[in-house]
This record gives structure tokens, sequence and C-alpha cells, in this order.
């Protein structure tokens, strides 16, 4: 599998996830800068954007609560009360969208998303692969409240190198940055990945918040929920995100769609 190369020059972060195809994505832009363009609907690529963490592999993964483990561990290490640590990873998750925000806003040493074992928890996934490959819409980016290392790193495991044009993620050093499911998060995800109009956007994640935000700004939204049965969050509901061809069929072939469907059952 080719490696992953990161350059930068001039300012300019390229980074090419296969050599082959020579895919390069562009800097991020700005928070909240306004999209000025004169193009319609037609006349623009479509975009699927996926998130990453417990979208692309199962929540029950374990790496939610090795995280959880690591920030907690982190807040001990710093000299926080045992008794308010719990209390206050929750309340950093409340108050700024993830935990990390927390703790990069008030604890700015902190290293967490480096530290997860993440080649001991996760794999390879075919299926997911081919499932993704054989998506036929004219892009198709990674949005995701991670780290770009952390977010390379879980599709480099997960063998999904060189199938997306792009990238929106979290820089963790810039002063209060923003992350979903802040309406300007999904506007630079817009910018970033080319499109202006939201009704050429679809996306599915497992975040209710965030599948909430999408659906208010006008995206085709699909939730990848605990139990479908009783969420009500975006246009649809899987709990699987090889399901995907079931509830948007127009975007594979019955062949691809069998085969993501039998991928479910061969993990």
């Amino acid at each position: 599998m080719p490696s992953t190369l990161l350059n930068k020059e001039n300012h300019t972060n390229s980074i090419v996830l296969n050599k082959a195809d020579a895919i390069t994505f562009p800097d991020q832009l700005a928070a909240g800068e306004s999209i000025e363009r004169t193009v319609t609907p037609n006349h623009e690529p479509r975009v699927f954007f996926f998130d990453i963490d417990n979208c692309l592999y199962p929540k029950d993964s374990g790496i939610h609560d090795v995280m959880r483990e690591k920030i907690e561990q982190y807040f001990e290490d710093v000299g926080i009360e045992n008794n308010k640590v719990k209390s206050l990873s929750y309340r950093y998750y409340i108050d700024y969208g993830l935990a990390i925000r927390g703790l990069v806003l008030h604890h700015p040493d902190a290293k967490v998303d480096g530290a997860l074992p993440l080649e001991d928890i996760l794999s390879e996934n075919p299926p997911l692969r081919e499932m993704i490959k054989s998506l036929k819409i004219e892009k198709k980016w990674l949005f995701t409240n991670a780290g770009k290392d952390h977010a390379l790193r879980v599709i480099k495991i997960l063998g999904l190198e060189g199938l997306f044009d792009g990238m929106t993620y979290c820089d963790y050093t810039e002063p209060d940055f923003i992350c979903k499911p802040e309406a300007a998060s999904f506007r630079r995800a817009m910018k970033d990945a080319g499109v202006v109009h939201a009704s050429n956007c679809y996306f599915v994640d497992d975040s209710a918040a965030n599948v909430d935000k999408a659906l208010d700004i006008g995206w085709t939204a699909v939730h990848v929920a605990d139990d479908p049965v009783k969420s009500n969050f975006g246009h649809y509901q899987i709990t699987n995100i090889l399901e995907l061809p079931t509830v948007l069929p127009e975007f594979w072939d019955e062949e691809s769609t069998a085969a993501a469907l039998a991928g479910i059952h061969s993990k």
C-alpha cells in the first residue's frame, strides 16, 4: 500500500494519499468565509462527505472508550482531582462539541489523538473500500472533527487510501478552531470541496447533532445510529456504513449494493 506523503512549501499543505492517483488536498479555508460563486447546481460537482470516527468503523470498536480514558488520564496527570475528572471531560464535550477541543483551549499541551493504539484496534475493511470505490459521484470528501494525523492514520489502517479527493479536518493549533456541528464548519467543508449549493451535498455521520445541522443547511444527511428505529435525525437512518447503498441507491448499482450488504455479515 502506498505511503502517505506530507509536503509543506510556502505555507501550502499538499497531502497525497495515493502516489499513482496523485490526489492533492487543498488548504483549509478560513472559518466563516462566504461562498461567492455564480454557478448553478447542475454546473458543479456533487460531493459525498464522510465522517470518520465511529462512522467508517463501528462505535463498538472501542476507540471512543480508549480516547475517553486517555483524556481522563491526562486530567489526572495535570493534577485535577479524581472526583472531578469525569465531569470535566463531559463538560468539555458538551461545551465545545468534542472533549479534545476543551483540552486544547484550557490545556494546550495535551496530546490525545496521537496516543491512541489504532493499529491494535482497527484493521483493513475490504467491503468498505469496495463500497466507497463503487460510489458514483463526482467527489468523495472526508469531513472530520479529528486532527489531520489521526484521520490519515485511520484511513490508512482501514485500507481506504486513494479513494477520497480531499479532507476537511480540525487544526487544534488554531485559536478557537471550529468543528462540527457549527455551521461555519460545514461552510468550510463546502468551500474546501468546491461546492456552492447545499443541494449537491450528501453526508453521513454517527453524531445526531452533526446530522441535524447538515439537515438544517440543506444537505442530504444519513445518520449511522445505534438504533435507527429510534433515530429521527437526517433523511435516512442506518446501523452500519455499508448500508449506505440501500438508502441512496441512485449512487450504486445492484451488484455493488449486494456486495456491501454481504460485507456486513462477513465482519
